[in-house]
Parts: structure tokens; C-alpha cells; sequence
């Protein structure tokens, strides 16, 4: 058997064919009814039946409008006529690169008798013998056009597999690849796990319990008092942040403990320092405190609290990285910003840490970034490797300016991951998991689901990029088995 193609979801697939080389029969094998778009069946559906001609016109302009709605909702979508035509093909192409999405052909070079052969079983559906001759004799134009139309890639019609676009050619890195060390961190922004609020605690204390043993370095939570859209609803559970920190603390021995990130306005920026620090003391030193400039305005009206602008949240976080290692530090100096005023920055016990360190969340390159590069101890992206890579040039360029070494910046990355042994376990999680109104294929995409290896070729794409931390989340990681499936990936790149 042939080896499996990983194509990258979503994508558009044109394929291409004479009558009877077996473009349906594929299309039906390797892809679900609602992700092939048909002429034939489109034909049918304005037409008479599949094998009205005169309906053709008319099924190709719905063929094109269903085209074009499928893919501005970014569908995997298979066109299944045959393909023959340049200028249908280059505007398949044309829709598919107006929303970015890559556009492959599958072409279906069989023998000239083999074609013929297959279409004379086909009974009262079979072209005519003159069509089909035709078709044959205007082939070998065909191939030699594909080869130079701009697809993303020209396959044959062997086994496929959709594959989040991150992760499609992440094979390639396990490849000849040379060592790489990554550190590991686990970040829990959902708490709506079974058993409700009376299990919560246990839940949360197995599963820090089983992120230690696997391996990860690190536990996050996000400050959050609500659940913020795109994750669930308003009203899950959500665990206030540093008083989950304090509970994990104690049942963590090893791993560092930290907000991704804490919002700059829902506290007092001193208070903030002073409950940092108290954790840290009680840890042991495994704080890193993270901030961000805070984004979700509707969480501020809920709770009543001022949501100053863009500009006087970053005025704040850029007082805010000046201010907290001075009042972790020794001494009652005063500190004078730009929005903030503290007459004595003391804290006592101080950080066990001699510098606890600060983690900046976002990744905007004229302000954030900046700030990374003038004052922080570690920077969280996200993307994939070549969107870290342009990052971080632009991180370098701003120490460059400031005066700052580069390798004095941890550089973290945050990521959902979803992680199964094989495609098999792969697809069953995400019909599993994905909520019944989100496509399968979204859902892979969103939780960029995929197989062991594929997710130790990400991680090392990624760490070659310069990620030296790699944070994710596990949608379904009140499963031990979750945990313990992404040990893999973290022993294979330690």
C-alpha cells in the first residue's frame, strides 16, 4: 500500500481525471459526503439527473457558489468533476488563495484502456465512447499544464490524511534531526471536568500529581474570573488564579508554578507583588509571575472595575515591570511612574528567588515586544515555527537598541494540543472531544490534533525556532492517559 499523503486542514483538493479513472470512487473512500462538492450530484440536483448535460451550466455556477461559501468558512472541500478545463482549475485555485487555504490537485493517470474499460461497466451511466476519446486524446495537454498552474502540490490518488496545517509536515523533523533540549510546561485554562465543583480539588491534585511524573516543568493557569469566549461559555467554573497557584503548591514538589498571564488591571499592582512573592515563599521559589496588558473588557464591566485604554494599560504594565522587582528587592524605596505612585515598595519575606522572574504575555512587535526586550525575564509567543522565527527577530532587533543579550530572554510558546497514539486514536478523540456544532476538521485544527510523532516534529520545528519552553494545554487532560501519551513527546525531546 501506498504511503499515506498528510495534507494540511483545511485545503481544497481539485481532482482532476477522464471520465471513469475513478475520481468519485476515491473521493468517497478518503473523505466524507459532506466534504466532496459533486458536478454530478449538482447536475442532479438542477437538472433531471446526474447525466443531464443540459443542466450543466447551471450546476457548475451553483458548483462554484457552494465552493466559495464552503471556503470563507475555511471547509476542507474536494471538487469532484473532471477537472479538465485550465480555466475552471485556476479559478478553484483562485478562490482557494483568496482565504489562504492551499489548493492541491490529485490527478488520475490511468491507462488509456483502463478508462475505457471502466466505462463501458457503467451500464446507462457510461460517457460516450467519442467523449471519453476525446478526453484521452486531450490528456498528455493536461498533464504537462499541472506540472506549471501554481498548485501546492500534484499527487496521485493514493491514501490521504487531514492533518492540521501545523503539524502536516512535521514528519520531516524527526528526520536526521539533530539534539534538542525543550523544557515543558502545562497550562489548565478549563475546570469543567466530571464529578463538578465537589471533585474539582481532587481532579486538579491528580493532575498535577501525573504533569510532574510526566515531565512537565511548569503549571500555568490563566487570570481569569470568567471563561473567556472561543474557550467555553461565561459561566464554567473558573478557578480564581493565585489561589489555585497556592493549592497546586502544595501538591507540587518540582514544577515551576505561574499566571499565563496575570491581566495588569484587576489588581493593585503592589498587592499583586506582595501575593507573589508570598507564593513564592511558600513554594519554595517556583513562581514566575506573568503579565499582560489585559484585553477582556467585558469581564471588567462584570466585576465593576475600570478598563482604561490601550494606551494607559501599557503605561501601567511598563510601571508595573519597573516596580515589582524593586519591591521585591531589599530595602522601602519609592517608585514614581508614569500611572503609578508607591511611597514604600516593601515586601517582607522577599522572593526566595534573588530575582523572581517576570514572564510578558503577547507578542505585539512595536509596544510588547519592547517591553520583552527592556524589562522581562521571558517572552510567550504563538504560531507556528516560521511566525516565531519573524518574532523573534524583531525581539532581537528591540535588544539590539536597548542594549539587552538576547540569551538573557526565555522564550516560551503557548499552544493547545490534542495527542493520540495513531490516526485511529487521533480521529476518535476529536469526534470525541469536538462540541456538536464545530466540524471535525475545525476542531483538529483548533486543538491541532495529531499522533505522537507528529507532535514531536512540531515541538522540535518549534524549539529549532527558538522556543526553549513549550507551554500547551490538553483538552482532555482529566484523562491520565492524555498525561501520559504527551510524556512521549517530552521524553523524545529532553
Amino acid at each position: 500500500m501506498a504511503d499515506t499523503a498528510s495534507l494540511p486542514s483545511p485545503c481544497v483538493l481539485v481532482l482532476v481525471g477522464p471520465a471513469g479513472s475513478g475520481k468519485s470512487t476515491w473521493a468517497e473512500r478518503w473523505f466524507t459526503p459532506r466534504q466532496v462538492v459533486s458536478s454530478d450530484h449538482l447536475r442532479a440536483l438542477v437538472g433531471e439527473s446526474e447525466h443531464d448535460l443540459a443542466a450543466s451550466k447551471d450546476a457548475f455556477g451553483l458548483l462554484d457558489i457552494v465552493l466559495q461559501q464552503r471556503l470563507r468558512r475555511r471547509l476542507t472541500t474536494v471538487v469532484d468533476t473532471l477537472g479538465l478545463d485550465p480555466a475552471q482549475r485556476a479559478r478553484y485555485r483562485e478562490l482557494a488563495t483568496a482565504v489562504g487555504l492551499p489548493c492541491f490537485a490529485i490527478v488520475f493517470d490511468i491507462p488509456p484502456a483502463e478508462v475505457r474499460a471502466r466505462n463501458k461497466v457503467r451500464g446507462d451511466a457510461a460517457v460516450p465512447a467519442a467523449v471519453v476519446a476525446g478526453q484521452l486524446r486531450g490528456w498528455p495537454a493536461v498533464l504537462e499544464a499541472l506540472a506549471s498552474e501554481g498548485f501546492a502540490a500534484v499527487l496521485p490518488p493514493g491514501p490521504v490524511a487531514l492533518v492540521p496545517a501545523a503539524l502536516a509536515e512535521s514528519g520531516s523533523a524527526l528526520v536526521d534531526a539533530a539534539p534538542l533540549s525543550m523544557r515543558f510546561g502545562l497550562q489548565l485554562p478549563r475546570f469543567t471536568w466530571p464529578g463538578g465543583p465537589t471533585a474539582t480539588a481532587g481532579t486538579l491534585r491528580d493532575i498535577a500529581a501525573a504533569a510532574e511524573d510526566a515531565g512537565f516543568e511548569s503549571l500555568w493557569v490563566m487570570d481569569h474570573f470568567r471563561q473567556i469566549p472561543g474557550m467555553g461559555q461565561a459561566w464554567e467554573d473558573m478557578l480564581e488564579s493565585w489561589t489555585t497557584l497556592g493549592f497546586l503548591a502544595a501538591a507540587t514538589e518540582r514544577m515551576r508554578l505561574g499566571t499565563m498571564v496575570t491581566g495588569i488591571t484587576y489588581r493593585n499592582v503592589a498587592h499583586l507583588g506582595k501575593i507573589a512573592a508570598t507564593l513564592d515563599v511558600l513554594s519554595g521559589g517556583r513562581v514566575v509571575c506573568g503579565l499582560g496588558l489585559g484585553w477582556f473588557e467585558q469581564e471588567h464591566a462584570a466585576y465593576g472595575w475600570e478598563f482604561p485604554s490601550r494606551s494607559d494599560r501599557y503605561a501601567l504594565l511598563e510601571d508595573a515591570l519597573q516596580l515589582l522587582p524593586l519591591l521585591w528587592g531589599p530595602g522601602t524605596p519609592a517608585f514614581s511612574g508614569r500611572v503609578l505612585n508607591v511611597p514604600e515598595a516593601m515586601c517582607y519575606p522577599r522572593p526566595l528567588q534573588d530575582r523572581l522572574p517576570i514572564l510578558v504575555g503577547g507578542s505585539g512587535e512595536r509596544r510588547t515586544l519592547r517591553l520583552v526586550a527592556q524589562y522581562a525575564d521571558a517572552g510567550n509567543l504563538f504560531g507556528e515555527a516560521p511566525t516565531v522565527r519573524h518574532k523573534l527577530e524583531v525581539l532581537w532587533r528591540h535588544c539590539t537598541e536597548v542594549g539587552r543579550d538576547p540569551a538573557t530572554i526565555e522564550v516560551t510558546h503557548l499552544s493547545t494540543v490534542l495527542v493520540g497514539d495513531d490516526r485511529f486514536g487521533v480521529d476518535s478523540a476529536v469526534e470525541r472531544l469536538r462540541p456538536k456544532r464545530m466540524s471535525a476538521d475545525r476542531f483538529a485544527e483548533r486543538v491541532n490534533a495529531g499522533t505522537v510523532d507528529q507532535h514531536i516534529g512540531r515541538f522540535r520545528q518549534l524549539g529549532q525556532a527558538g522556543v526553549h519552553t513549550a507551554i500547551l494545554s490538553l483538552p482532555d487532560v482529566e484523562d491520565p492517559a492524555a498525561i501520559a501519551r504527551f510524556a512521549r513527546v517530552i521524553a523524545a525531546l529532553r
